[in-house]
């Protein structure tokens, strides 16, 4: 499962917007505004690709409503980026010499008299200041007070089925304002926001898997049922637990202490304390000690029913108890956003940023690129700049529809994870043998074909792709240098002769089918709330796997922060013994498990749903040797931990 931020958010077309923002960014170096008149600055990429003239229906009314934020570009600009690189860059003579929350903020933020100038200008164009923070300033007014304040005219676009407002032109600021505006978010009316794949179930109705189980993979085979590329097939895992992917993923000795990790999405499950304590005791994870466990959560939460909240829930325990079954001595932090909405969701990463709240941060949440708009990606690595000059480090699930063609008709990668300043995790197929021993991994992606009526063959084997590791190239951010000399040409320039970035960075396990164990408190049918386990996956489950596996890491290193690890990551690729080279046919032939479902997801009640699920099988993407876009590097494999005690 993994959450997938906005199904409905603004496209965007790379071409003339993003170079500005994201390329430079990219390569460590933010541009600066163009110049759109002597008197005012352009913001690249306000102006949303759908915007069109031949979408046009005519000028928003002057009395509409708009809320909106004016994020602040801070003191230094170029200088962020590039010492946010110098850091993070093994190679660097300035590699882990980090800034205190309270150092970075005086040297890279606004400064008071920016933020005063940028107030007093909204001001006088009539808008009314409904918030400041350290990273902007929000307003409200009506459509008249935003066209004087941003220099451009609100229109009414027909996008998609829906009509939403958005600029005519691309937005700009006096330049009188000396370049202390980074962009501005929401003048478009088109919801930027989150919501959840089918990978997890809403956790206010009750979700079980039917058996026959694998307790560990192979133990358990399907003898009554078909062949599967010419052999019996194992039954689906019951779910891994702490032991068996703390082994698989060279956890040794190593168990987090000492170090801070933060899990982010939307919302917070009421029960998570009660969950996380009686799983820890249930599956031989060390139990959660006082204070182990905290939670960061905002005063309000707003579009609970738009956003489906109880729906999260599932996704944090599944992040929270992922996280201390690899990493059992770890701190975690639970941030809750307000809302599944881009704004609150950048609120939270904020808080983590701005209060150090840790130094790994996972997120399993996310969007398809084409629905990334530039000023948000501005907004978004604006942040990710700012952890990086902490130490911090920010690891994204890189989806969970494969390519993207069977979910949106189109080949792309998804974001954040796209941005060149986070770790894209994606996802694998397990095998952990009996005593805890790795088998081998291949590229997450299932096809799935059922049993004949009979019961004597699968009905259009192999069946129909129904999820997988996200990847492939970004079509809007340029290769960043780290990836250059790894990452295969081919899939460099597969959407630009320069060279761009290629998701994903690293990768863990994420198949359902040899997914993990969770347990949950949830509604039953005859309404009791009751704590119940089942096995989940999912990218999600992946990026706090390499999350609690870097807080291994962090310890074996002395408790230095790793930062933000691409740098580190691909200068390590190639050395022995690091990560696991996941290929799609480990064992020389292709692979299955037999799952067993119940119909109505609870009990035998409605009946059971025989299936065989084939394994490597990601879209067009393939996990090949050496770095691949279903894998990345690989996954990290017994001295990938112990490496970063030489660093």
């Amino acid at each position: 499962m993994r959450s997938n931020r906005a199904t409905v958010r603004a496209g965007v077309s790379m071409a003339a917007a993003l170079p500005m923002i994201a390329g430079a960014l990219a390569l460590g170096i933010p541009a600066a505004h163009a110049a759109d008149t002597p008197a005012r600055d352009a913001l690249a990429g306000t102006k949303p690709a759908w915007a069109t003239a031949k979408a046009d229906k005519g000028a928003t009314a002057d009395s509409a409503r708009v809320n909106a934020r004016v994020y602040l570009a801070g003191r230094d600009r170029a200088g962020l980026a590039a010492y946010a690189k110098a850091v993070s860059d093994p190679s660097s003579p300035l590699y882990g010499k980090y800034l205190s929350a309270k150092k970075a903020q005086a040297r890279f933020g606004a400064t008071k008299a920016q933020v005063s100038a940028v107030k007093s200008w909204l001001k006088s164009a009539g808008l009314q200041i409904t918030g400041v923070t350290s990273h902007y300033v929000a307003v409200s007014g009506d459509v008249a007070a935003v066209e004087k304040a941003f220099g451009t005219q609100m229109h009414n676009f027909a996008k998609g089925a829906k009509t939403y407002r958005a600029p005519a032109k691309t937005a700009s600021v006096p330049a009188g304002l000396q370049g202390a505006v980074l962009t501005v978010t929401g003048l478009d009316s088109a919801p930027h926001k989150s919501t959840h794949d089918d990978q997890l179930p809403p956790p206010d109705a009750v979700f079980k898997n039917s058996g026959p189980f694998s307790s560990y993979y192979g133990s358990k085979i399907a003898t009554t049922l078909p062949d599967a590329y010419g052999q019996k097939i194992p039954y689906a895992i019951k779910g891994y637990t702490g032991k068996q992917l703390r082994a698989a993923y060279g956890a040794g000795t190593y168990t987090g202490k000492h170090v801070r990790v933060a899990i982010t999405d939307a919302y917070a499950s009421p029960t998570i304390a009660f969950d996380a304590g009686k799983y820890a005791v249930k599956n031989g994870d060390a139990a959660w000690t006082t204070g182990q466990l905290h939670q960061a959560l905002p005063k309000n939460y707003t579009k609970t029913e738009e956003c489906g909240a109880a729906g999260w829930y599932g996704e944090e325990t599944l992040d929270v108890e992922a996280v201390h079954a690899v990493a059992p001595s770890a701190d975690v932090t639970y941030v809750g956003a307000a809302s599944c909405y881009d704004d609150d969701l950048l609120d939270s990463l904020s808080k983590v940023v701005d209060q150090h709240l840790a130094d790994i941060v996972s997120n399993s949440w996310g969007d398809v690129e084409a629905n990334q708009t530039p000023d948000l990606a501005a907004a978004y690595d604006q942040v990710f700049q700012l952890g990086a000059v902490q130490g911090i480090g920010f690891y994204f699930s890189s989806g969970d529809n494969g390519d993207e063609v069977a979910h949106t008709k189109t080949k792309q990668v998804d974001t954040p994870a796209n941005s060149a300043w986070v770790t894209a995790v994606g996802g694998t197929s397990l095998a952990v043998g009996k005593g805890d021993k790795y088998q081998w991994e291949t590229g997450w992606g299932t096809e799935k074909a059922t049993l004949s009526a009979d019961g004597k063959s699968w009905t259009n084997f192999p069946g129909a792709y129904t999820s997988g590791a996200g990847g492939g190239t970004s079509k809007t951010v340029p290769q960043p240098y780290y990836q250059k000399n790894v990452v295969p040409k081919a899939l460099a320039t597969a959407n630009n002769a320069a060279g761009n970035r290629v998701v994903p960075d690293i990768a863990a396990i994420a198949d359902p089918n040899t997914g993990f164990l969770v347990g949950q408190t949830q509604t039953f049918p005859d309404g009791t709330e009751q704590y119940s386990e089942y096995r989940i996956g999912g990218t999600s489950l992946a990026a706090p796997v390499i999350a609690a596996v870097q807080a291994l890491a962090q310890e074996a290193g002395g408790g230095k922060a790793i930062g933000f690890a691409n740098p580190s990551i691909y200068a390590q690729y190639g050395k022995k013994g690091v990560f696991h080279d996941v290929t799609d046919k480990p064992t020389g032939t292709d692979l299955a498990v037999a799952r067993i479902d119940f119909v109505n997801g609870f009990d035998a009640a409605g009946g059971l749903a025989t299936s065989v699920r084939s394994l490597g099988k990601d879209s067009s993407l393939s996990a090949v040797k050496g770095y691949d876009d279903v894998t990345g590097v690989g996954s990290p494999a017994d001295g990938y931990v112990q490496s970063y005690r030489r660093h």
